[in-house]
């Protein structure tokens, strides 16, 4: 039988969504220690509010840094676009009531993304999914040297 992958995120996003559990995962998919006093926020997004796209976790380490972490049973092309458009989604909940249109630059997170495999197809164990693989080409126009986004 198979097992229903809406129940499996579901059981993913409620083991990670304790702070010290976040910070064990973190700190496993790293290779580092967090200091115990460092501030881990949660900040996923809610299926209510963005259209049915959410994603499994996302938490801010100190205020520097956000993390997205999405639990996959199936290899997935397109993740680098889910996560950037999380992402976006996140950095909204973030700035709300900042002011994101004054003369002042505003400072945001930097973002990490993991994608946490676990299906029967085979995979390397670390791959690089990048947003630019995704663009189409820009043929006959010129072409430019460096996407903007990542």
């Amino acid at each position: 039988m198979k097992a229903n992958a809406k129940f499996k995120s579901s059981v993913f996003s409620l083991l990670f969504s304790d702070p010290e559990v976040l910070r064990e995962l973190y700190s496993a998919i790293k290779g580092v220690e967090l200091p115990e006093g460092i501030p881990i926020v949660i900040n996923t997004l809610e299926d209510a509010l963005f259209m049915d796209q959410v994603n499994d976790i996302s938490f801010e380490i100190g205020g520097r840094l956000v993390v997205l972490a999405e639990h996959q049973s199936t290899i997935n092309p397109n993740m680098a676009i889910r996560l950037f458009m999380y992402t976006g989604r996140v950095y909204e909940k973030i700035a709300e009531g900042r002011a994101i249109y004054s003369k002042k630059q505003i400072s945001i997170p930097q973002p990490e993304f993991y994608v946490l495999y676990n299906g029967a197809d085979p995979f390397p164990d670390e791959a690089i999914f990048r947003l630019s693989s995704l663009f189409r080409s820009v043929e006959p126009l010129e072409a430019v040297e460096k996407p903007c986004f990542f």
